[in-house]
């Protein structure tokens, strides 16, 4: 499932009349080019899973999903193509260089730019057909200058963003009529859409409901308004995974846009989730490299701030924080620890940029090339385990969407399929 010329490095050129654009994509470590065995493994039977799950929960309103920040760490194109065949509506995503990069890799489903700064690099929206989002009056300005310079006939849509509580992005519902007023004199522009981003969605019990309701109404006025001034966008939506799974509050509209949900992880409370089954899509694994038998009093690692407290067996797996493991599992000195031979061993010692230790002296049969696994399932002679993506957040004093998206480019992805 890999796209290697999709991920070889690259440019983009945007070009308007005061200066070139030039931007490098990064490069990703290719599967075929991995020496050390570390590395992530995607289940994409996991992922459609997911998403049909998350269909019905949606029932009528469309789905888009949240690709941004790398697919969650997964690999956007690879993650970004298996949704487009199992029938997603929409992809959203941050940034229009992650639009342009699923573009690149073939992905033809509507493609949302949510972040809402484009730079000089309008015409590159243009270019590669992507709906922005909008919410001040520059954005109609340059789009509008964009079309003229590359001599669009159709109309370009866009969505624009209202903000009814988050506080970071969007146009105030006091400012809204002055903004559709200006819009109306771009008739190359059309308004498609209608936003809104939930600030409390993942707090549990009433105080996450009241806030949802109480920026839904805000919406709907908002929408009252566009409505006077005679818009009437295809799409209306405010509900990100957690507003989607709230079983208190109805936040649906005509489409919702799930992100961390699509890989198996359900935020806020579970009293307040609608019933899901999701199945984790990640899987961290690498190997044993290294074995060693310490006496008691033996310290490991940096500082030597961890001692044994009797003669053990260390492995060395060669996966660090620069990989994405959070350094603060050490610092916390959580009780984390990796999937040997289907048994939990615990990480020991400070983790260093590229290395773990794990003590195995109670994991009998260990040896050198034996799975490790980080994040994930494995089955062994001593059973079935699983390491979920919040087990490791909480270890480390994160939220999931940090450990999911620190996984760096360094790690090659493999996608599999059942």
């Amino acid at each position: 499932m890999s796209n290697p010329a999709a991920d070889r490095a690259s440019s983009v050129n945007s070009v308007n009349s005061e200066r070139s654009i030039r931007v490098l994509k990064p490069r990703r470590a290719a599967p075929e080019a991995a020496v050390r065995p570390t590395r992530a493994e995607i289940d994409l039977a996991a992922l459609r899973h997911n998403l049909r799950a998350l269909k019905r929960v949606a029932g009528d309103a469309r789905v888009w999903s949240v690709l941004k920040a790398d697919g969650y760490g997964h690999g956007a194109p690879a993650v970004a193509r298996t949704l487009e065949r199992a029938g997603i509506d929409g992809v959203a995503v941050a940034l229009l260089e992650e639009a342009i990069e699923l573009r690149d890799a073939g992905i033809r489903a509507p493609i949302l730019v949510m972040g809402g700064y484009y730079g000089d690099a309008y015409e590159e929206l243009l270019a590669h057909d992507l709906v922005p989002v909008v919410y001040h009056e520059g954005h109609f300005d340059a789009l509008a200058r964009a079309t003229r310079t590359r001599g669009v006939s159709d109309r370009v849509l866009v969505h624009v963003k209202i903000d009814t509580g988050m506080g970071r992005l969007g146009v105030a519902p006091e400012q809204l009529a002055s903004l559709l007023e200006y819009a109306a004199a771009f008739p190359q522009i059309k308004i498609d859409g209608l936003m809104t981003h939930l600030a409390c969605a993942d707090v549990a019990g009433e105080e996450g409901a009241q806030s949802i309701r109480a920026q839904l109404a805000e919406f709907a006025r908002a929408r009252a308004t566009a409505a006077a001034h005679g818009i009437t966008p295809r799409y209306v939506h405010a509900a990100n995974t957690a507003g989607l799974l709230r079983a208190s509050v109805d936040a649906k509209l005509d489409a919702v846009r799930p992100g961390i949900a699509l890989f198996g992880v359900a935020p806020g409370a579970a009293e307040d989730r609608v019933a899901i089954e999701l199945r984790q899509t990640l899987k961290l694994r690498s190997e044993i490299v290294a074995l060693r038998t310490v006496e008691a009093g033996a310290g490991i690692g940096y500082g030597s701030t961890w001692r044994a407290a009797r003669k053990s067996v260390i492995a060395t797996v060669p996966v660090g924080y620069a990989d994405g493991l959070p350094r603060s599992i050490s610092e916390r000195r959580a009780a984390s620890a990796m999937l040997v031979r289907g048994k939990r061993a615990p990480i020991v010692g400070v983790l260093s940029m590229d290395l773990a230790t794990i003590d195995v002296t109670d994991i009998a049969g260990a040896r050198l090339r034996d799975e490790v696994v980080a994040l994930g399932t494995q089955r062994g002679p001593h059973g079935e385990d699983t390491i979920r993506v919040e087990d490791l957040a909480r270890d480390a004093g994160l939220i999931p969407w940090d450990v999911m998206t620190s996984i760096s480019r360094r790690v090659p992805r493999f996608y599999r399929e059942p």
